[in-house]
């Protein structure tokens, strides 16, 4: 017997016992055949719907917020609704509330993480010795302080300038979004690795990510050294001029001239 004789006496046999048994079903009252057993003889049963995975707060922030022309919020309307915010344990020790500064139509916005003990004092972000040193970064691209927009990922201080534990991002992050899509700018920095890995949610180090951009939705991100690192290290150091490094990209995204700068020996 060749191979197709074997083949067609096995389909014989198969439809024989098939037709036996709808037979036995339909004299044992069974109207129809159940869902079940409609799938066609060989078809591949379909594919299990996936148990929803959970999102974590920064997805479900970014998939749920409105981001269309029509539905712009401006920066004032997502400060009223901040309020006098008691979302996170920082709330508790605060002294002022750290919102944001600066050009709310600006083409270029700095992300720090959390404001200091001057800021918490003032009311405004990168007002201390960090903040001169951004203000030197800002001079030196050719730009002014009013002309670029200035906010931190949270916006209390966290106790003794720790950084911002992961439930604190995660309730401050929602309005830190919103203040970047209503600003829309052309490019955003991120300074430091709390900022850096708040906004691209990595842990990888600052060291691994700064010098070239990423996307945050849709806009450019450049991750680069935070002004109170470069403090540390001195006005001249390597990391100062990594720091140039990425500016000098950022300006040539933003199709600005790049100052001249001498480095020392």
């Amino acid at each position: 017997m060749n191979v197709h004789s074997i083949q067609h006496s096995v389909q014989s046999q198969l439809f024989a016992s098939l037709a036996a048994y709808l037979q036995d079903l339909q004299e044992s009252g069974v109207d129809g055949i159940p869902p079940e057993m409609t799938l066609a003889a060989g078809a591949e049963a379909p594919l299990q719907r996936p148990a929803p995975t959970e999102r974590n707060p920064v997805e479900t922030v970014a998939a749920d917020l409105p981001n269309t022309p029509e539905k712009h919020e401006t920066l004032e309307q997502i400060r009223k609704d901040l309020g006098a915010c008691q979302r996170c344990k920082l709330g508790a020790t605060r002294k002022n509330l750290v919102f944001g500064t600066g050009n709310p139509q600006a083409r270029l916005v700095f992300v720090g993480e959390g404001p200091g003990a001057d800021e918490d004092a003032q009311g405004e972000p990168f007002v201390g010795d960090a903040g001169k040193m951004l203000n030197r970064i800002i001079a030196a691209m050719g730009l002014k302080r009013e002309d670029v927009y200035i906010c931190n990922v949270v916006k209390c201080r966290p106790p003794k300038n720790r950084p911002p534990e992961s439930d604190e991002v995660s309730a401050c992050f929602p309005f830190l979004l919103r203040q970047l899509l209503s600003i829309k700018p052309e490019v955003i920095v991120a300074l430091g690795s709390s900022a850096t890995q708040a906004l691209l949610q990595t842990k990888v180090p600052i060291s691994k990510v700064r010098g070239k951009f990423h996307d945050f939705h849709g806009m450019p991100l450049m991750p680069t050294y935070h002004p109170s690192y470069l403090l540390r290290t001195g006005g001249n150091s390597d990391s100062f001029w990594s720091v140039w490094d990425d500016m000098t990209q950022v300006l040539q995204l933003l199709r600005l001239p790049v100052p001249e700068k001498s480095r020392k020996k």
